[in-house]
């Protein structure tokens, strides 16, 4: 891995927000990812700091989530460090069973993690994922494939059942192959066929979908999988749509459930 820009400015100054820039290298990904870090303005000194990583929606960018969520506002309330990596707009944030194809999970634990711990003294223990739609799923897929990786995950309208996905013919179809109910790469890439791989383990997570959100049906199956393996996930249903509007209501909510779990 090899760092190409460290700051969006040689001096290290700070973008309007507050956010800082990374660009990265990797060998997993096979050119260059960028996204934005938020550092806690009180950060206490010598002290390991909680780490979150936020992942995009599909067709967006690391830029995306910051239109609408104030991450620095989060940062500073929490003492969190966030991590908005970029999905490349299509990558499903999976390890991809194509030759050539993105390894996102390689990529995130192997070259991202190891510099984001490096560079800003982040917490291993303490190191938490979440996500929205295309994200939550890559949020969830992550959290059951790396475990120890991350304490707890969470997912706003996550495609938790990529069957479900409107782009199932399209940019999945790039990654697992052409769509058809024979294609077995849909189930096994899908979050909901990978959660038992926590169950019986102390690992726990949020996820949430609004009740007139299309993937509102794929979400309550995940709270049935969870309720028969005995796995201790909040799931919460409201009044909500597929919207930024929506995740901008829900994503703070995952940071105070993971701040509790530190407590």
């Amino acid at each position: 891995m090899r760092l190409i820009i460290c700051l969006l400015c040689a001096v290290g100054t700070m973008l309007a927000k507050g956010q800082e820039l990374y660009t990265l290298q990797s060998a997993h990904l096979s050119g260059v990812d960028s996204g934005y870090v938020y550092i806690p303005k009180m950060k206490p000194d010598n002290h390991a700091l909680p780490v979150v990583y936020v992942l995009h929606s599909h067709g967006a960018n690391y830029k995306s989530l910051s239109k609408f969520i104030d991450f620095q506002a989060l940062s500073d309330q929490y003492g969190f460090v966030v991590v908005c990596p970029d999905g490349l707009r299509t990558s499903w944030f999976l390890d991809s069973p194509q030759k050539g194809g993105a390894q996102f999970g390689r990529f995130l634990t192997g070259e991202l993690m190891p510099y984001i711990q490096g560079k800003y003294h982040t917490d291993q223990d303490n190191s938490f994922i979440t996500g929205v739609s295309m994200g939550g799923h890559g949020a969830l897929w992550l959290f059951f494939n790396y475990p120890s990786f991350f304490k707890s995950a969470g997912s706003s309208s996550g495609v938790v059942n990529l069957r479900h996905s409107a782009f199932k013919k399209t940019s999945l179809a790039q990654h697992l192959g052409q769509y058809s109910d024979q294609n077995p790469l849909f189930d096994r890439f899908s979050v909901i066929h990978n959660v038992h791989k926590i169950a019986g383990s102390e690992k726990t997570f949020i996820f949430d979908c609004g009740t007139e959100d299309y993937l509102y049906g794929a979400n309550k199956s995940l709270r049935d999988s969870c309720d028969v393996l005995k796995i201790r996930a909040t799931y919460i249903a409201q009044p909500g749509a597929h919207t930024s509007g929506y995740w901008a209501k829900t994503i703070p909510v995952h940071f105070d459930y993971f701040n509790r779990l530190m407590h």
